[in-house]
């Protein structure tokens, strides 16, 4: 196993301060680490640099960011999105016409991360394994997140607004043309993809709000392409049944 030892110092940093209800003085990291001091103050203004540590400089000491906690708390948020979901998806997924794999993500900048997902028999493979993150703009899920997000926040995610990312060589090039396809959706209730991210399969997706109506996650179901139009359009309503349980369900309402 490759040794990076800064790297293991970091962590034991981390973990060591993740344990203190109080700032701890650098002499005590150093000592209780067994780095040198000089050691101790490069990592220390290294993890500054980036975010994660505040320093003390009355008290000599140091302390985790906000950044550490929020980062706990998202991971914390998306276990629990993943358990909600879950039961509400293997219902979906038994009541449909098709073969699907249904998946939760949620909007990572301007990503979607699948958080978890559910296949039913003689499901068609496909790329949403959990932990894989796709451009939001050429999924169902990313469309249907965006597609809640104020016109300004998508401009904001989308700097480059002529020269959108695409996988297999359909999905919107520009700025204007993934506006078009998110005010579809919003009328809709639901995003339709086909053949943007793999070709031969399609996916439809809905949106679950938080208290604020913010997009926490959405819920997709991907198919082979070719199933007649009524059909598709039954799974995305099926979806946006899903997904508005899901909302009741973060919401409590």
């Amino acid at each position: 196993m490759a040794q990076v030892p800064a790297a293991r110092n970091v962590l034991r940093m981390l973990r060591m301060l993740a344990g203190r209800t109080a700032p701890v003085a650098a002499a005590t990291l150093a000592r209780e680490l067994g780095i040198p001091r000089s050691s101790l103050y490069q990592l220390a203004r290294t993890m500054m640099d980036e975010g994660f540590l505040v320093h003390y400089p009355e008290e000599r000491a140091y302390g985790l960011s906000a950044l550490v906690v929020e980062i706990g708390s998202a991971s914390l948020a998306t276990e629990r999105l993943g358990r909600m979901s879950q039961p509400l998806m293997e219902r979906l997924i038994q009541g449909l016409p098709v073969p699907t794999v249904a998946h939760l993500a949620v909007l990572t900048g301007a990503e979607v991360t699948y958080v978890t997902r559910v296949s039913a028999p003689r499901a068609p493979t496909t790329v949403s394994n959990v932990g894989v993150r796709l451009p939001a703009h050429l999924t169902a899920t990313g469309r249907a997140m965006l597609a809640q997000l104020p016109a300004a926040q998508v401009r904001a995610l989308y700097p480059h607004r002529e020269t959108l990312i695409r996988r297999q060589g359909p999905g919107p090039a520009t700025l204007d043309e993934l506006s078009a396809l998110l005010a579809a959706s919003r009328d809709r209730g639901w995003a339709l993809e086909d053949g943007d991210v793999t070709s031969g399969y399609s996916s439809v997706g809905a949106a679950a709000l938080d208290h604020k109506g913010y997009p926490a996650a959405a819920i997709g179901v991907t198919f082979r392409s070719g199933i007649p139009a009524e059909v598709a359009t039954d799974l995305g309503r099926a979806v946006a049944v899903a997904a508005a349980s899901l909302s009741a369900r973060i919401t409590g309402h």
